[in-house]
């Protein structure tokens, strides 16, 4: 993956995935496809309407959207980044649907670039998390929809993952290396401090009181919690390029960042046959939202 297109590009094509193409396959099938019906769903799409996708990343959802609202319908892809809004154009162009799409520069809370009472539907995937003023966005979601149009959202609510369990590190039991793992936690919260970040300063019941004071007299949230006690096995190759969101550095960039050669090699010889081996904690919590304009 060339290092001439953003963060957010790289990320979301090829660093959330360690640079896995099998990997990022699967995990379309399994997890993001899925995702993206339940929000299509949820949106109870009409054939002829307009769809805002705001942060549409590579357009899952936007595109997935084209198939349900016909020949007569339009999606606007809104995103922060330009290098993705590029790639939608083109896969737009290739798929023959570029009459039937938009594509806006702008970050979810200021939305100015598009009209309002401009949209029936505004969709979301993992965008809220990125977002410090949450209101604010609510509030022109609320302003670009015409009446009686709806929102559905998708967001991970990381506040229930027990991200911050101080023998965990990624959902592995790090007890005996406890010191080095703080170290290299220390890394992440320095970019995104816990209670802080926009990622972990909300939770469900957050999500459906913003909704409520953004103007949506009618807010319906789904929870879905799920906890397992084992993990998938994964080669160590790909959990070390791999970064949990675009913001934060891979894994092993935060050990040279956090560790001497002799602590990250202590570091490693522990962690590194839970990862492959599949002996960790996976905790999931993620909020499906709707809500209708009156």
């Amino acid at each position: 993956m060339t290092d001439s297109t953003d963060r957010w590009h790289r990320w979301l094509m090829d660093v959330r995935f360690g640079g896995d193409a099998a990997y990022r396959e699967r995990d379309l099938i399994e997890v993001l496809y899925p995702v993206r019906d339940a929000v299509l769903n949820k949106a109870q799409l009409v054939p002829g309407e307009t769809l805002l996708d705001v942060g549409t990343g590579d357009g899952l959802v936007g595109f997935g959207a084209l198939e349900r609202i016909g020949a007569t319908g339009h999606v606007i892809f809104s995103d922060i980044s330009q290098d993705l809004l590029d790639q939608c154009r083109k896969i737009a162009a290739a798929e023959d649907v570029l009459d039937r799409c938009s594509f806006v520069l702008a970050p979810a809370d200021d939305l100015s670039r598009i009209p309002a009472a401009s949209a029936d539907v505004v969709t979301t995937r993992s965008v809220l998390i990125y977002v410090k003023d949450k209101l604010t966005a609510l509030k022109e979601f609320h302003r670009v929809l015409r009446p009686r149009g709806r929102i559905s959202l998708f967001e991970p609510i990381n506040v229930l993952m027990s991200l911050a369990d101080p023998d965990l590190f990624s959902g592995y039991d790090v007890t005996p290396v406890r010191d080095l793992a703080e170290k290299v936690k220390a890394v992440y919260a320095a970019i995104q401090p816990p209670g802080e970040d926009p990622m972990v300063d909300f939770d469900d019941r957050d999500l459906v009181r913003i909704a409520q004071e953004a103007g949506f007299p009618e807010v319906r949230l789904e929870l879905r919690v799920t906890v397992r006690t084992s993990k998938e096995p994964a080669p160590w190759d790909r959990f070390m390029r791999t970064s949990g969101n675009p913001l934060v550095p891979t894994f092993e960039e935060a050990l040279d960042r956090a560790l001497s050669q002799q602590e990250a090699t202590a570091f490693v010889d522990h962690l590194r046959p839970l990862v492959e081996n599949g002996i960790g904690l996976k905790r999931t919590a993620l909020a499906f939202l709707v809500a209708l304009k009156g």
